[in-house]
């Protein structure tokens, strides 16, 4: 393990712990050169899953990729690295338990959005504008409107 900051191969393990859905093992370190302190984590790799995008390609999935996403979705909202990291796992692991390797990318996107969706609205709607290609403003009223209508509802 090279340290993120200097580059030395050498760390000591300070802390070592599952992650709370128990799916990767989370490690701080600390760079014995100097002495700076950073986060791994350890996931137990899976047979690789092809996601099959809009035009047919298909590319290996990549949890970074997701995790962009959903990041650049939350941006200036109080979310989480950790709530964020979280939603990809989980929707990793809806994709293995139901597919044969493959996935449509739609599918990835329709997850990301159910679980955005419960843990931050605006996230959600920022999300869905750019995954679901909004071409004008009446398709993100309309978006807005559902939200609005389901909060009115629980109160």
């Amino acid at each position: 393990m090279r340290c993120p900051f200097c580059g030395y191969k050498e760390d000591k393990v300070v802390d070592s712990r599952a992650t709370a859905e128990e799916s990767a093992v989370r490690r701080r370190r600390e760079c014995l050169k100097c002495g700076k302190r950073f986060t791994t984590y350890e996931y137990v790799e899976e047979v690789s899953l092809l996601v099959i995008k809009k035009d047919g390609r298909r590319e290996v999935f990549d949890r970074k990729k997701v995790l962009a996403g959903i990041i650049r979705a939350c941006e200036k909202r109080p979310v989480s690295v950790e709530k964020m990291e979280e939603v990809v796992t989980q929707v990793e692991r809806a994709i293995q338990k139901k597919s044969d390797r493959e996935v449509v990318s739609s599918k990835i996107g329709e997850l990301i959005m159910e679980k955005l969706k419960l843990i931050d609205d605006v996230a959600y709607v920022r999300f869905a504008s750019v995954y679901r290609q909004f071409k004008d403003v009446g398709q993100f009223m309309v978006e807005l409107k559902d939200i609005l209508g389901k909060d009115k509802k629980k109160k």
